[in-house]
């Protein structure tokens, strides 16, 4: 049979479908990166908390502090442009006039918070006095060799009462002759030495004498009268060096009761204490 050339001729187009990946969206990033941020505060905080000291840390506290003025002196306007409002002494602490005005008015002057604390302040002061003292007197090794040799029975340490200097026996070198309140050569030059930078600051000063634990077969005790005899001896000495009577603040004798070392016999224990007060503790 022929075949009609006028038949319509049939083609089957076949399409392939390609399904597109599904897409997440990027939101993930910005919570990692959140999440990464937090983590990296964190860590510097516990940083901070452990490379800083109390009063550092009370710093960094303050300069992110609203309330804490920064800076004690204004940006230098005047008037209207000083910065003032309605509400400025009601939120915000006034540290300065503007350096048009160097003679404010009590109207014109600054109020408010300073953001220092005279506490602190003086705190600091007193400091620095007690480590001026300790520094002159760790100088005084250099003068001689007798001055080098005396410096052996002294250590310095700071305590909230103030500076202490410690006086005590090496061995075979006592500051006293044995069971007497007659101060040897040693404790003689060591006197005359600490009253020399005594003079330095105007402190008010307390002397306590130490001594070691008597034989309990003594028929008399004589520690408590020892050891203030001790004090007041070293009184009289830094008074013969050149310190002022009135400075003097106490002389105490403490007996045996407070050794520095286990061996309440131990001539260690005979020591006399140079107390350089804070102006707090006067």
């Amino acid at each position: 049979m022929a075949v009609n050339k006028n038949a319509p001729v049939i083609i089957i187009k076949r399409k392939k479908k390609v399904t597109a990946a599904v897409h997440h969206g990027g939101a993930w990033k910005v919570a990692y990166a959140d999440f990464v941020t937090a983590m990296m505060a964190f860590f510097m905080l516990m940083w901070l908390l452990n490379a800083t000291t109390e009063k550092q840390r009370k710093g960094i506290a303050d300069y992110f502090s609203p309330t804490i003025p920064l800076s004690r002196i204004s940006g230098g306007g005047d008037g209207s442009f000083g910065g003032d409002s309605v509400f400025t002494e009601d939120t915000l602490a006034q540290n300065g006039t503007g350096a048009a005005q160097k003679k404010p008015t009590e109207a014109n002057a600054a109020k408010g918070s300073s953001g220092i604390d005279p506490a602190d302040t003086a705190a600091d002061e007193s400091q620095n006095v007690l480590a001026k003292v300790e520094e002159a007197l760790s100088g005084m090794s250099g003068e001689s060799m007798a001055a080098d040799e005396a410096m052996r029975h002294i250590v310095t340490r700071v305590t909230d009462e103030g500076l202490i200097i410690e006086l005590f026996d090496l061995p075979g070198e006592p500051l006293f002759q044995a069971s007497s309140g007659v101060p040897n050569t040693v404790m003689v030059d060591l006197s005359k030495m600490i009253a020399r930078v005594l003079e330095l600051v105007e402190n008010d000063v307390a002397v306590n004498g130490y001594i070691q634990a008597q034989p309990v077969v003594l028929v008399k005790q004589t520690a408590w009268q020892l050891s203030t005899f001790r004090a007041n001896q070293v009184r009289l000495l830094l008074q013969d060096g050149g310190l002022t009577p009135k400075r003097v603040n106490r002389v105490s004798g403490y007996a045996d009761r407070e050794p520095v070392v286990a061996n309440l016999m131990a001539s260690r224990n005979n020591r006399i204490e140079i107390v350089l007060l804070r102006d707090n503790t006067k």
